[in-house]
């Protein structure tokens, strides 16, 4: 079987090389390549071959840019430096991934899982539908521009509020506000649901639907009927903040992260 490995790290090349030797010693590394220029003009000028081990940041740019270029006919294992949260996508569209620096028992895994999907023979189509792999993937690793702060009006005049100053967001007689730390209180022209949107989700954490609430301002959390999880936050809420039974294990995930 036919290799070629994309990857602009020499040192990368050279243990991955290695490791592909060891692990499978019938397999022959065809070539290497560093740009997404260089694989695009190596894969139209050369016999495809039967499997790509391609980085995602390659010396010119994203690798996912390949795919725009042409059509690849290999299946593909990426590697990447990125950390599992970041590559989720991987696993739902069932392809695999190689976190760097890329392990032996790692390699073996995913060289076995490339056997069990296209076997012994050479083929240009795949069951991933690499188009919708490849939109999610960018928007996975392409760094998302969270809300940084809030332009408030306050009795005569505007005044600017650091997202980081935020204790919790939470709707009101169909108004939004939010809290600040120091237990100010602002309205805002946003509806829960864009806020969402717009801030990130390492710190904030839609609770229900009333609350969104950031991970500093989350000081104690009870057990509560019927699976639910009651929150204490600092500043203290009018209302009691619960989390649903639906949401109260990413809640916990979130929390320990």
């Amino acid at each position: 079987m036919n290799v070629l490995i994309v990857e602009d790290e020499q040192l990368a090349v050279l243990k991955l090389t290695k490791l592909l030797a060891e692990v499978a010693p019938a397999l022959k590394v065809a070539g290497t390549t560093a740009s997404v220029t260089g694989t695009v003009s190596y894969l139209q000028n050369n016999p495809a071959p039967d499997l790509i081990f391609m980085d995602i940041e390659l010396a010119d740019g994203q690798s996912f840019e390949i795919f725009e270029r042409i059509s690849v006919p290999a299946p593909v294992i990426f590697t990447t430096s990125y950390d599992e949260y970041a590559i989720k996508a991987f696993k739902v569209n069932s392809i695999d991934y190689l976190l760097k620096p890329v392990k032996k028992q790692d390699l073996a895994a995913s060289l076995q899982k490339h056997g069990e999907l296209y076997g012994d023979k050479k083929t240009a189509s795949s069951p991933i539908a690499i188009d919708s792999l490849i939109e999610q993937l960018r928007k996975q690793v392409q760094p998302t521009e969270y809300r940084l702060r809030f332009l408030v009006r306050h009795l005569s005049q505007w005044l600017p509020v650091n997202v980081s100053e935020i204790a919790f967001f939470y709707s009101e007689e169909g108004m939004t506000l939010f809290r600040t730390s120091n237990n100010q209180k602002f309205p805002l022209d946003y509806a829960l649901d864009e806020l969402e949107n717009m801030l990130d989700p390492k710190l904030f954490f839609r609770a229900n639907r009333q609350f969104l609430v950031n991970v500093s301002a989350v000081q104690q959390i009870h057990s509560y009927f019927n699976n639910k999880l009651k929150l204490t936050l600092k500043p203290a809420s009018d209302d009691e903040v619960l989390v649903s039974r639906e949401r109260a294990t990413d809640f916990k995930k979130w929390m320990g992260k």
